[in-house]
């Protein structure tokens, strides 16, 4: 069966990122348009047509991969969202299926651990950036994100005063969409109190102007930049992120034998149907003392 009109896989791509753009799905749409980069440096012409991926192109793709030395984590990212992109197409019936992935298994590994330990985490509460503004922020970022149960990048730089409900914050992932409660600790509150009225809309001046998708990754980049530098100069084993921040809580309320079903209700996990069964059963206030419990191992 010939398809009756060729399309180009960028031209394609970009169609379909304006769509999930519309309806909020921005992280996917970014991550179609770093896989599609990817193979058309491999192609490389930008025309190449949806019709002309077959099997043999795919499979040249993927050992292109692996000769520049990329992990199978990373190599397994691009294929699954080639594919998708690929599956979209077939879906919409701009092309037909001739299973160009039929040869590809992508796999992922374990990744490496991300977590640091408590002696870590107070040699960042007590660096001194030496009035470097831009340390400081970063600093105070990551503290805040491992204080708050490990919140997410996104949402602590999309939180308003209005998140803030008496003795609690409240907000919901932007990932999941899920509502997350976390009762504000002394430590939280000095934080936020040291950025107070730097912003007019939100608590940190992470964003400032109406494109706060734009505003957003490049704050987040350049973050972590920072942090990598801080992690650097306190010479710590693991290289500085969110993640780490986020990692880190979990791996110590785990060490102070909180029982996983609470962490995982922290965290705001809610792609396990199982986990979210136990967790319906429990009440908030547990989630409240294991970040307690967390905290005081770091000497608050």
């Amino acid at each position: 069966m010939r398809n009756k009109r060729t399309i180009s896989l960028l031209q394609y791509t970009s169609q379909l990122t304006d769509r999930l753009c519309r309806i909020g799905r921005e992280r996917t749409a970014e991550t179609y348009i770093a896989s599609v980069r990817s193979f058309l440096k491999f192609t490389g012409d930008i025309t190449t047509d949806l019709c002309n991926i077959d099997a043999t192109t795919i499979t040249r793709y993927n050992y292109f991969l692996k000769d520049k030395g990329l992990s199978s984590n990373t190599i397994s990212f691009y294929i699954r969202n080639l594919r998708a992109i690929y599956n979209h197409a077939v879906e919409e019936g701009r092309i037909s299926d001739t299973t160009p992935f039929r040869h590809i298994r992508a796999t992922t590994s374990r990744t490496l651990k991300r977590a640091i330990d408590a002696d870590s985490i107070r040699k960042i509460i007590g660096f001194n950036s030496r009035s470097d503004q831009t340390l400081k922020l970063a600093t105070d970022l990551f503290l805040f994100s491992l204080y708050t149960q490990g919140m997410a990048f996104v949402d602590i730089a999309l939180l308003q005063p209005s998140n803030i409900c008496g003795e609690y914050l409240i907000y919901r992932r932007r990932k999941t969409g899920q509502q997350i409660t976390i009762r504000l600790e002394e430590c939280m509150r000095r934080i936020i109190e040291s950025y107070k009225g730097q912003s007019e809309r939100y608590i940190f001046p992470i964003i400032k102007g109406l494109n706060t998708r734009r505003e957003y990754l490049s704050a987040s980049h350049k973050i972590n930049r920072n942090l990598k530098k801080i992690g650097e100069i306190l010479q710590l084993p693991t290289p500085l992120t969110f993640y780490v921040a986020r990692h880190s809580w979990a791996s110590i309320a785990y060490s102070k034998q909180i029982p996983v079903t609470t962490i995982s209700r922290a965290l705001g996990h809610n792609n396990e149907s199982t986990t979210r069964i136990y967790l319906a059963t429990l009440d908030n206030s547990a989630v409240d003392i294991a970040n307690k419990k967390v905290l005081e191992s770091l000497s608050f």
